[in-house]
């Protein structure tokens, strides 16, 4: 009855950690020869596990990533164009605390939104918030905001992360209500959080399609001029593991 008791107020401190590590202790035998200090250690640290597991989930599904990526499960054996040693440099973060961005550019399937996907869960685990978004959902989110009054609450979503992924930039030409979208969101992420950039168009082309020649300026001014750049090749990804599929069907 006593530890029934002592459980109860364990989770109602939110103290779940605790009282699980506690309950695997009492069905432990071996746990009788160690001292009351290393008990309650092991008992803290079990807390602090559960807290810093509880916090990394509640900022992944926050980022609402598009792709359960890693680092860990980044290809390095495909030739594409990806220095590894750049990849475990990103790994660390340093990037996002100095608010720099990140730029991928690279033809359709070549992994550009997996690498930004695995550099954002990186930023989760490090308890680092993050945010993931298509571009033209983007656009389209901004307008309707615009339309119903929470444009100034919108635009705070996406500039509070620390870490924000704009997936598929400048797929087409940009009209004028979406640049200017655009801009007051890199303008309020500049020097105050990093931005991920991906992108099939070469960036000496955004110029070309974000049209209006000094909002192209202000736009590439804040996010490339301080961007780490990686430059993808070689074939589509997508169209390697179908056909590695089809193979194996047919063994």
């Amino acid at each position: 009855m006593l530890n029934e008791q002592t459980f109860e107020k364990l989770n109602a401190m939110k103290l779940s950690g605790m009282a699980q590590a506690l309950k695997e202790q009492m069905e432990t035998a071996r746990v009788d020869d160690l001292s009351f200090e290393e008990r309650f250690g092991m008992l803290v640290d079990a807390q602090h596990l559960w807290k810093e597991d509880r916090r990394m989930r509640r900022l992944l599904d926050s980022a609402r990533l598009k792709l359960p990526a890693s680092m860990e499960d980044i290809d390095y054996r495909t030739p594409r164009g990806i220095d590894k040693s750049v990849m475990l440099t990103l790994g660390t973060c340093g990037w996002i605390r100095k608010h720099q961005n990140v730029i991928i550019v690279g033809p359709t399937g070549s992994g550009k939104t997996f690498l930004a996907c695995a550099l954002a869960h990186r930023a989760c685990r490090e308890g680092l918030s993050a945010l993931y978004v298509r571009t033209p959902k983007l656009y389209y989110t901004m307008a309707i905001s615009r339309a119903d009054g929470s444009y100034a609450k919108t635009l705070a979503k996406f500039t509070k992360a620390s870490v924000l992924i704009l997936d598929d930039l400048c797929l087409s030409t940009l009209t004028d209500p979406e640049r200017r979208d655009l801009l007051e969101v890199v303008e309020d992420r500049h020097h105050a959080a990093s931005t991920i950039v991906t992108s099939q168009l070469p960036v000496e082309h955004w110029h070309e399609a974000i049209g209006d020649p000094t909002i192209a300026d202000a736009l590439l001014d804040r996010l490339v001029h301080n961007a780490h750049r990686i430059n993808l090749t070689g074939e589509s990804m997508r169209k390697k593991r179908s056909s590695l599929t089809r193979k194996e069907e047919k063994v």
